[in-house]
């Protein structure tokens, strides 16, 4: 396992993502994740909820490592992942009954958040969910001192970078004919935010 990229967090929160998303996704059908990272979401959660096909996707840099742990770890329904930049390559041409991002809106360009939740918009079907979670501002105000050291540190990196603020995100939303239906509150001051078509 150890020549397997490894995220952390992702190891951390995955149980408290998962406790929700049996909540929120559908029993059934195809799900495409938005920048699947090293995988570890996809494995996991493909296990346990095993009604949906968990599609995953990420930027071409980072579909070697990604393929490696879906091959070695994956299942029946964790397919090959496809590339995805939101910015620059095509979406899928189908529809997906759910979709789901973990920790990328902050790490994004505006640009690229906007570009996130256009491409949501067409392809995901009527009614279904799309799950997004990370670190969120809500009223334009950091939800903890981390969160505003975590901003800065991103900026520092990237000046396009940094947490995003809830009713901007409903904006985008809304353009896409969808609603936040619920916010929940995670560990670390993280929040999964559902939106609905």
């Amino acid at each position: 396992m150890k020549d397997l990229s490894f995220a952390p967090a992702s190891e951390r929160n995955k149980h408290p993502i998962l406790e929700q998303l049996k909540q929120w996704l559908p029993v059934r059908g195809r799900l495409l994740e938005i920048g699947s990272g090293t995988g570890q979401h996809a494995v996991f959660f493909s296990a346990a909820i095993e009604g949906l096909q968990w599609q995953s996707s990420e930027r071409q840099s980072e579909l070697p490592g990604l393929r490696a742990r879906l091959a070695r770890e994956g299942n029946e329904r964790t397919p090959p992942p496809i590339c995805l930049d939101v910015l620059s390559d095509p979406w899928p041409d189908e529809l997906f009954q759910a979709v789901y991002s973990a920790n990328t809106a902050h790490i994004m360009s505006w640009g690229g958040v906007c570009a996130l939740f256009e491409g949501v918009g067409r392809v995901l079907v009527p009614g279904g969910p799309f799950v997004l979670y990370g670190p969120f501002n809500v009223n334009g105000r950091f939800t903890a001192p981390s969160n505003e050291e975590f901003d800065g540190r991103l900026r520092s990196r990237d000046a396009e970078m940094g947490l995003r603020d809830m009713a901007d995100l409903e904006r985008l939303a809304s353009r896409q004919a969808m609603t936040l239906e619920q916010k929940v509150s995670m560990p670390a001051n993280n929040f999964l935010l559902v939106f609905r078509r």
